[in-house]
């Protein structure tokens, strides 16, 4: 297929360029290719099992940067995209402006069969500049901002009768993901440090309405809540469960369930937390895990010496005894809740005291609203 819709200008560069997916379905581009006469394709971003983001500069605009996703020419991704499509169509109406945090759609059209879909141009994820910055933990007062935002952002997703399902530290950009370079003194290297900790949640391919049919299992394994291992069924608190997990990644530069096998995972939620309730052992149709309501793990086993051995009590994990810390550890644990039905929401998690020191020109406006409410007769 021969491009032939280009200006003059853009033909001259096209006309023996043809249309080519790679054996995977990825789009074949170079740098200059021009995308709907309109996007010009400037570098690759970063690739996905969906398809390939790209940085952009639109020619209708005067925007400077734009993120493009291209989707792969493959009929579950291309469905999938529309899905999310929808999903992003909502979130813009219910908050044109963008106050509660999540990425804004700003264009998207079929080209040959990939799906593209333009986005306000964002910096590095939260993971990402946690991995170039050698898994140095955020300090604990970018922590609370961090999470604050999160909570914000999902809780206006629980609020229109959305579940996220993917909440992770790979799908949190930062606005603008530029920083210090700082000295530390006890460790004898230059760390950096985020300048701005303003963000955005991203990636909506697994966003999922009350109504709409609910996968058997959702959320990337290490943020996943016990309720969708054990197949109880799951709604919004499954997206605060990610959450917790989360926070302690963050405050502490590592993840909190290092694993990828279900039963090794139930077993270091019992390291960490505690118990499973029995309650939730017995409704479980995945007998294969307890035994007796208990689950059937040996910890004289290799994999139950590395759980041990790899694995502590939550408060073991704190790096200090100062309120904050404690207020950190108390929220993770409110978060972590096993059963979902008890585990806290969003909006008292907002009310939580780990919360109470973040200066008040990073407070969202709905903070107020509710102060403002409450004190109301």
């Amino acid at each position: 297929m021969i491009l032939n819709f280009f200006s003059k200008g853009e033909k001259s560069h096209y006309s023996r360029l043809k249309i080519q997916d790679d054996d995977d379905g990825h789009l074949i581009y170079v740098p200059g290719d021009v995308l709907k006469s309109r996007y010009k394709i400037k570098r690759t971003l970063g690739e996905g099992t969906f398809g390939k983001v790209v940085e952009v500069k639109d020619s209708f605009e005067d925007r400077s940067r734009i993120a493009l996703k291209i989707i792969k020419n493959v009929d579950k991704y291309r469905e999938a995209a529309k899905l999310e499509i929808n999903v992003l169509k909502t979130i813009k109406d219910r908050d044109p402006i963008g106050k509660y945090l999540c990425v804004h759609i700003l264009d998207w059209f079929d080209f040959h069969g990939h799906i593209c879909i333009a986005f306000e141009m964002l910096g590095l994820s939260v993971f990402d500049f946690l991995k170039e910055n050698n898994y140095v933990p955020y300090p604990i007062h970018q922590v609370r901002h961090l999470i604050y935002q999160l909570c914000i952002a999902v809780k206006f997703l629980h609020d229109n009768e959305l579940t996220h399902t993917d909440l992770k530290p790979e799908n949190i950009l930062f606005v603008n993901s530029d920083y210090d370079i700082v000295y530390n003194v006890r460790k004898k290297r230059d760390e950096r440090v985020v300048k701005n900790t303003h963000i955005r949640v991203i990636d909506f391919g697994s966003a999922t309405f009350d109504w709409e049919h609910h996968s058997t299992v959702v959320s990337t394994r290490h943020y996943r809540a016990p309720e969708v291992i054990l197949e109880l069924g799951w709604s919004q608190p499954c997206d605060v469960w990610s959450i917790g997990c989360i926070l302690f990644e963050l405050y502490l530069g590592f993840t909190l369930f290092q694993t990828h096998d279900n039963m090794e995972h139930l077993a270091m939620m019992e390291r960490i937390l505690g118990p499973i309730p029995y309650r939730m052992a017995k409704r479980t149709r995945k007998t294969k895990y307890f035994y007796r309501g208990r689950l059937d793990w040996d910890e004289r086993s290799s994999a139950g010496r590395y759980v041990r051995e790899n694995c502590k009590p939550l408060r073991r994990y704190m790096l200090s005894d100062e309120e904050e810390h404690k207020n950190l550890i108390d929220l993770i644990e409110n978060m972590l809740e096993y059963d979902p039905d008890k585990r806290i929401s969003l909006a008292k998690a907002l009310e939580h005291a780990f919360f109470d020191p973040l200066p008040i020109h990073l407070k969202h406006e709905d903070d107020f609203k509710l102060k403002t409410r409450s004190k109301t007769p």
